[in-house]
């Protein structure tokens, strides 16, 4: 997609800071850390949304993560590494990786909300209608 700047980056366009690359994703640092280290990995296809990722892209994806997430901690001495999968800011399919610390200050990356009395089961109830309770994968 001509317009995306992951894209660019993951052809070599736009700068980044890769640390990572193999043959179907690219790491590369955020340029607005949550803490150092903070990591993006992308599709090098592009994909605007996780939904629309091939089933064997988002698989390599995340075991690419997990493999990184082991190194980030090591590399920045982190305590843990979390991934969150937002996709508001770029139209292109990634994942964060990012180091934290018990004492980082960040209690989550959202702030929480609590049910009212009877709204959790009517969700769940909801979910389950659309689910459905067997397992389809």
């Amino acid at each position: 997609m001509e317009d995306c700047v992951f894209c660019k980056i993951a052809e070599g366009e736009l700068p980044a800071e890769k640390i990572y690359e193999d043959n179907l994703s690219v790491a590369f640092l955020d340029i607005n850390p949550v803490n150092p280290g903070h990591t993006l990995l992308i599709p090098k296809a592009h994909y605007p949304t996780m939904v629309d990722t091939p089933d064997e892209v988002v698989a390599h994806l995340y075991k690419t993560a997990k493999r990184l997430m082991h190194k980030i901690q090591e590399a920045m001495n982190a305590d843990f590494v979390v991934l969150s999968v937002v996709g508001v800011d770029v139209a292109h399919f990634h994942i964060h990786l990012v180091p934290r610390y018990f004492d980082d200050g960040l209690a989550n990356f959202w702030p929480s909300k609590k049910y009212e009395e009877g709204e959790m089961e009517e969700v769940a109830e909801r979910l389950r209608h659309v689910i459905g309770t067997k397992n389809e994968a």
